[in-house]
């Protein structure tokens, strides 16, 4: 997938479609380890679409904004 297909999921999806590619990468390195790999380029692929998942997710985070401060009166008149 490209980086602005993972953009239109949600947080949730983000974090179940993790999931999964963190299994199916487990699944081609066990293939990798017994010679039954028909693509090794796959692995390479899976591990950046994750990558790229989990860093959309940190932008995510990062751009919440937090909690507006309530001014006192002191500081408004300051």
């Amino acid at each position: 997938m490209k980086a602005f297909e993972f953009r239109q999921l949600s947080d949730a999806e983000l974090i179940k479609r993790i999931q999964e590619e963190e299994e199916s990468l487990g699944n081609l390195r066990f293939q990798k380890v017994i010679s039954q790999l028909e693509n090794p380029m796959k692995l390479q692929h899976i591990r950046r679409d994750i990558a790229r998942m989990k860093t959309l997710l940190r932008e995510r985070q990062i751009k919440k904004p937090s909690q507006p401060v309530a001014l006192s009166e002191q500081e408004k008149k300051a």
